[in-house]
């Protein structure tokens, strides 16, 4: 028996990029641009890099029609993405306009804020709920939360009224971010008391603030941490993705839009 035979080894994996959407502006919010790709870093398997790209102009302005403008940017960032051979691709703003486009028009895994959030609080408690940093979202987030089919896990959306510039100055400041977690807790409270057994802040302004807090509970329910989930699913979902070639369904809501269609700016791509 040859007892020299070489065992072939699998060849090394090269490392994974995943192309982190932001819907801020690295110089009107350097604060919380430079602490997210810290905590991305932090967060990431060591075969794993998230690069976030800003979107320009930010999403300053709390309005349906600013989140509409920045969908668009978003589905061609995607298309960019996959082209560049980026392995996978974070819609890393809770409200995740563009995300049904998004993967209508790429093959590589596509992964939402706040539906990764929201999917995950239901396997940390029976119930969850929401608090956004604004009232204008309250009606944005309830939409959400019925097209995951989610209403009878979520107890409630409640509101801070809170600016995108508060969370950068509670970013620098002691006192500011203090005044921002008392109102967040207060709104807490009352979904605690609606029967929520995970609260999750509905932004990556929020969650990335409130992420210094380590097993961070209110009245034992606990306040996840938006940001660690959304990079752990964006991993999950590219490890899936590379072992059976599937990223998403294409019967129904994602199907590839047709090539015929004079509206579809997706080059390249769509049925025959």
């Amino acid at each position: 028996m040859n007892t020299d035979r070489q065992v072939a080894q699998p060849k090394p994996r090269s490392p994974a990029r995943i192309w982190y959407q932001s819907f801020v502006d690295p110089g009107e919010q350097h604060p919380y641009i430079a602490r997210l790709e810290e905590s991305l870093k932090r967060y990431a398997d060591p075969d794993v890099s998230f690069q976030v790209h800003d979107i320009s102009p930010p999403d300053r302005y709390l309005n349906p029609l600013t989140e509409f403008r920045c969908a668009a940017q978003t589905i061609r960032n995607a298309i960019k993405a996959e082209e560049q051979g980026y392995d996978a691709f974070v819609i890393g703003h809770f409200q995740e306009p563009g995300l049904i486009e998004c993967r209508s028009a790429v093959d590589i895994p596509v992964i939402g804020l706040g539906e990764a959030t929201m999917l995950h609080a239901c396997t940390l408690g029976r119930t969850f709920g929401l608090v956004t940093i604004n009232p204008i979202f309250i009606p944005w987030h309830r939409d959400q939360i019925t097209r995951l089919g989610l209403s009878q896990r979520a107890t409630g959306v409640r509101a801070i009224d809170t600016q995108v510039s508060t969370y950068l100055q509670a970013f620098e400041e002691e006192d500011v971010y203090q005044r921002v977690r008392e109102a967040f807790c207060r709104e807490v409270l009352l979904l605690v008391e609606e029967g929520a057994e995970v609260v999750i802040p509905a932004g990556g302004l929020p969650m990335l603030l409130f992420a210094r807090e380590q097993n961070f509970t209110v009245q034992g329910a606990v306040v996840l941490n938006g940001i660690a989930v959304v990079a752990a699913m964006a991993e999950m979902a590219l490890k899936l993705f590379r072992r059976s070639r599937i990223a998403v369904s294409r019967k129904g809501t994602f199907a590839v839009p047709a090539r015929s269609d004079p509206g579809v700016f997706v080059s390249g791509r769509g049925d025959k």
